[in-house]
């Protein structure tokens, strides 16, 4: 691409995205450019249109990675290129949306105490403590835990955003213990190469690890303890709008997906059947 996709970048880094969301627009326009061999600027509606049904018939990739390419190439030609973009003529493709899967409060105790490792029990535990995303947890900073305060700073989070979210009594004890032993300097959760921080990877091999170990055979992921942050904090009373600023959600929108996980309300409903009058019991 050249020059376009050096005044891509620009455009990119004047709309102050985040290193990672440039990275991947970047990307999914030299990929756009490198399945026809031709430049973007020579392409329009009709390029755009067989590149996108080609992304969900033939390649059959992920509805996120068929987002980001639709962002992206939106964002190339609006505000690169100049061009308008026309929403009828080229959809967004329909994001089927499911409910994530939750453990209850006790699946959870089982997970984190069937990982043995000091280091890696608080990883969990502090990402679990404050419904952090995995990258928020391994990018956390000895100084962003408050102990004064009971927080934890999530700087620079997904969005641009800081935020505070919650530290438990039983993670600042447990980080503590971690600390004394550990003595991390900078990283909380440093890798073998004590300047990085621990990868998502390994935090993640670890859940796996210790979801096998605890018998839980549901298909949860690091991430599924952010959901069950958000969803036993809403089961034990707190409000929605605390919950969406905690996660760091921009609209109550997207926090309301936990109204459908949680059996709060729905176990105060009773089903129209129990309603009906008594009959006599079928026989065997």
């Amino acid at each position: 691409m050249g020059r376009l996709y050096d005044r891509m970048k620009m455009d990119l880094e004047l709309k102050n995205l985040s290193p990672k969301t440039i990275r991947c627009y970047l990307a999914c326009m030299v990929q756009f450019a490198r399945h026809y061999g031709r430049s973007p600027l020579e392409m329009g509606e009709e390029e755009i249109r067989k590149y996108l049904h080609y992304l969900i018939t033939e390649k059959k990739a992920s509805q996120s990675s068929i987002n980001q390419a639709y962002s992206a190439i939106k964002f190339f030609h609006e505000v690169t290129l100049g061009r308008p973009w026309n929403e009828i003529r080229i959809p967004r493709s329909k994001q089927h949306k499911k409910l994530p899967v939750v453990l209850c409060m006790e699946e959870v105790q089982s997970l984190l105490c069937a990982v043995d490792n000091l280091k890696h029990r608080a990883v969990l535990s502090t990402i679990y403590s404050g419904g952090l995303r995995l990258g928020e947890a391994t990018h956390l900073r000895v100084s962003d835990i408050d102990g004064k305060r009971m927080v934890i700073l999530v700087q620079q989070a997904k969005g641009n955003k800081d935020r505070y979210t919650l530290l438990g009594q039983r993670t600042l004890e447990l980080l503590r213990l971690y600390y004394k032993a550990y003595r991390p300097v900078e990283w909380l959760f440093p890798s073998k190469d004590r300047a990085k921080p621990i990868s998502g990877s390994s935090v993640q091999k670890v859940f796996k690890e210790a979801l096998h170990k605890a018998g839980i055979r549901k298909k949860a992921s690091v991430h599924t303890l952010r959901h069950c942050f958000a969803t036993h904090l809403l089961e034990s009373g707190t409000d929605l709008y605390h919950i969406q600023h905690l996660l760091g959600h921009t609209t109550a929108k997207t926090t309301s997906i936990y109204l459908h996980i949680t059996g709060k309300d729905i176990a105060k409903v009773k089903s129209p059947i129990d309603l009906l009058q008594n009959d006599q019991k079928p026989t065997p």
